[in-house]
């Protein structure tokens, strides 16, 4: 085999190997993020609504008690849209006989109230037992 030969297969080779690492170092990142990712909705609270609302721009936070059977209704939906927007909404569930404060605070005189906050402010909300769409239609307004 030639020197020139030999040259370029060695060139090559440190080629392969570059490119190997760099798609290593983008696959480790992806499966970094994917594990960031939230897939089921987070708890709120009194204590922590304002560290959720504030670390997240999209926030959709879920207004519910055990004894409500629209609430109940509501929860698949509102665990598919985790599961669908896992990395672009954050979605959180507030037990409001747990958490009175900020049930007062947002005048949340009916359950399930869905809440749409954006940039730490509320953007939006859905009072009641809406289809899944309703819902998804909402989020997406404030996705663009």
């Amino acid at each position: 085999m030639s020197y020139e030969h030999k040259q370029f297969i060695s060139e090559e080779d440190a080629e392969v190997k570059r490119i190997k690492k760099r798609k290593l170092g983008e696959l480790m990142e992806l499966k970094e993020k994917k594990q960031e990712m939230i897939v089921e909705p987070v708890h709120v609270t009194d204590s922590n609504l304002n560290e959720i609302v504030n670390k997240h721009s999209l926030v959709l936070i879920d207004c519910w008690a055990p004894w409500c059977g629209p609430c109940l209704a509501l929860a698949p939906t509102i665990e598919e849209l985790t599961e669908k927007y896992a990395g672009k909404v954050l979605v959180g569930k507030l037990n409001v006989d747990e958490n009175p404060r900020t049930a007062e605070r947002f005048h949340i005189f009916s359950i399930p109230t869905t809440l749409i906050m954006k940039d730490g402010r509320e953007v939006d909300r859905i009072v009641g037992l809406v289809p899944k769409n309703h819902v998804e239609a909402v989020l997406r307004k404030h996705l663009g």
